[in-house]
């Protein structure tokens, strides 16, 4: 059995002294086109959405009900440069980051939940 592995070794070693060395262009295609996959996939979707984020929380304003990343359903009561006061229940207010806003539910949300 051992006699296979030892011809396949001598034939494969006779093949790469003949072959002509690869091209280091390739590698510099392929980079790229890894490169571009990864924008297009993954960097500019991702930046998109931190767009999309950030416009929506500018836009938040007094009276909107909104759902914060931990769940909380409220209603927005005061708006300050990085901070949001926020009523959670009857006189329960919070103040959170403006950035913990995942999402502006329409009006009438708090009513019907």
């Amino acid at each position: 059995m051992s006699f296979f592995i030892s011809e396949a070794l001598a034939e494969g070693a006779a093949a790469a002294g003949n072959a002509p060395p690869p091209s280091p262009f390739g590698s510099f295609i392929m980079l790229g086109v890894l490169f571009a996959l990864f924008y297009f996939l993954l960097i500019r979707p991702q930046a998109k959405r931190a767009k999309e984020h950030r416009a929506m929380v500018d836009a938040v304003a007094k009276g909107d009900e909104v759902v914060t990343n931990g769940g909380m359903l409220c209603r927005v009561t005061q708006v300050g440069e990085q901070f949001l006061t926020v009523e959670v229940a009857d006189g329960v207010s919070l103040k959170i980051q403006k950035q913990a806003v995942q999402s502006v539910m329409p009006k009438g949300t708090i009513k019907s939940a």
